[in-house]
């Protein structure tokens, strides 16, 4: 059953945030940011260039392109074809001074913060929410009365707490708080306390994968792809006791797998009677002069790269608590 569109007015306003990221003196709201670009670097003075270079292109780890071709070509036919043969992106590499004036972001990644739609006052929970980017952007489009940043592993923590001191200034930091905590265990604990929860949840990082240095690492990520479902279902389980009734949340990949991105909303669907799916068909078209969308995708959107649209992967769920 589908909820109302996330379109019209709201659709401008959040597609006008877009915009906002591109654009030069974007992050002043967050004090020493200067601009957070959405994939794309933002606009720099031409005497800082000589600062900053590019990083030397990445290997393709040969199992994992394998893996993905059986997968993908059969789930998804020609489309991924076009996804395969985007497959190298620039990165750009920084000096110790300079990496706090801008946070790049892969443009697809601000379809879930779009989706959320936060608005100032509201109690938010970012359950999985290292390194921080997509965290940086919802505190760019709202002030939350409280917002709560977590992700579990100990490394990615570190490098979630990095993130923030780098990019909140000190009048919103009362306001945010970082925890170490089991997204599991957050419902349980905190339950019907959220108006908006974001489940960015682990999944089969299709583009990192894709440039394992490691081989035999990345042979065992993709031994252990059939284990992440179970976990994502239980992440949006845990979430969905965590928001308030009448409170909406997304829940998001970087994966084109069909088993992590319908099949684990599917689930919930089908065994919650207290949640419904929003419809971001209206969304998806305000944007869809940036991005490509994948045709078929039943309960959400699905961003795919593809020539001059390298953006994605990134499937967007929004579902609504309706008690």
């Amino acid at each position: 059953m589908m909820r109302g569109s996330a379109g019209g007015g709201t659709c401008a306003r959040l597609a006008s945030l877009i915009w906002r990221l591109k654009t030069p003196g974007v992050a002043q709201r967050l004090g020493r940011t200067r601009g957070l670009a959405s994939g794309v670097q933002a606009p720099i003075n031409e005497n800082k260039k000589s600062h900053i270079r590019q990083k030397p292109q990445k290997q393709i780890c040969i199992p994992v392109l394998e893996y993905f071709d059986k997968k993908y070509r059969h789930e998804h036919g020609e489309l991924w074809d076009k996804v395969r043969a985007q497959n190298r992106f620039p990165r750009l590499l920084h000096h110790a001074e300079r990496l706090k004036e801008y946070y790049l972001l892969n443009a697809a990644s601000l379809l879930p913060v779009l989706a959320l739609d936060v608005q100032d006052g509201e109690r938010v929970l970012d359950m999985c929410a290292a390194p921080g980017g997509k965290s940086v952007a919802i505190l760019q489009s709202a002030t939350p009365r409280h917002f709560l940043c977590n992700d579990h592993d100990s490394l990615r923590h570190k490098w979630l707490k990095q993130t923030l001191e780098s990019f909140v200034p000190e009048d919103l930091r009362g306001v945010t708080s970082v925890t170490n905590l089991d997204g599991r265990d957050i419902g349980p604990q905190q339950p019907q306390i959220f108006d908006k929860v974001l489940v960015d949840a682990p999944c089969s990082n299709d583009r990192s994968w894709l440039f394992s240095s490691d081989v035999l690492k990345a042979r065992l990520r993709i031994a252990h792809t059939p284990n992440l479902p179970v976990l994502q279902k239980q992440l949006l389980r845990s979430a969905l006791e965590a928001l308030c009734p009448g409170g909406t949340m997304v829940y998001s990949t970087c994966t084109l797998s069909r088993a992590e991105n319908d099949d684990v909303v599917a689930s919930l669907l089908n065994s919650c009677d207290n949640i419904q799916t929003v419809d971001l068909t209206d969304l998806a078209c305000s944007l869809s002069h940036s991005f490509t969308f994948a045709e078929g995708v039943q309960y959400g959107q699905l961003i795919v790269p593809e020539k001059g649209r390298t953006w994605g992967p990134m499937y967007v769920s929004k579902l609504w608590k309706t008690h």
